[in-house]
């Protein structure tokens, strides 16, 4: 069986992947950051901005992955988070492929990445910066997470705002 093959099989069959996720066609720039490792234009990218609350899911399988309470404005122009919302979800590895030494941050679940962790994040949050390419990430607003199947996620936002 091809890699292609072995790797859509995988996804497919992976427990907790949501169906809606699983026939959902990627631009060619997801794909450049998912499965090549690219890294996405800053300031030019759909969720460097967003401010809304809700939860950001994998792109490839609908895992949650993080939580808009904490996203922060990092200047990078990249989404950048304090935090996963499930360490189990996500690993990292060294990566010494551009710029030095990075540690890189990969879905588990569908084995893409996501983005790079550094140790340049707020204090006061644990001091890591999750900088997350929007390519590899999709927003699910607070007002849709029930209808779309992420409701036990709801209870990160009891008696929350967003930043």
């Amino acid at each position: 069986m091809n890699k292609t093959l072995l790797l859509l099989f995988s996804l497919i069959s992976a427990p907790g992947v949501h169906a809606q996720w699983k026939a959902q066609p990627l631009t060619k720039e997801q794909r450049a950051v998912m499965k090549d490792s690219a890294t996405e234009p800053p300031f030019k990218n759909e969720y460097w901005d967003n401010k809304r609350p809700g939860i950001y899911v994998d792109r490839l399988t609908g895992e949650a992955l993080f939580c808009s309470l904490d996203k922060y404005d990092s200047g990078t122009g990249w989404p950048s988070f304090t935090k996963t919302i499930n360490d189990k979800i996500v690993e990292t590895k060294l990566d010494l492929s551009l710029l030095g030494e990075r540690t890189e941050v990969r879905s588990k679940t569908s084995d893409s990445h996501l983005g790079h962790v550094f140790d340049d994040g707020p204090k006061d949050k644990g001091g890591k910066r999750f900088c997350i390419n929007s390519a590899a990430l999709k927003f699910i607003p607070l007002e849709d997470m029930q209808k779309m199947g992420y409701g036990k996620y709801l209870s990160l936002f009891d008696g929350q705002t967003s930043h």
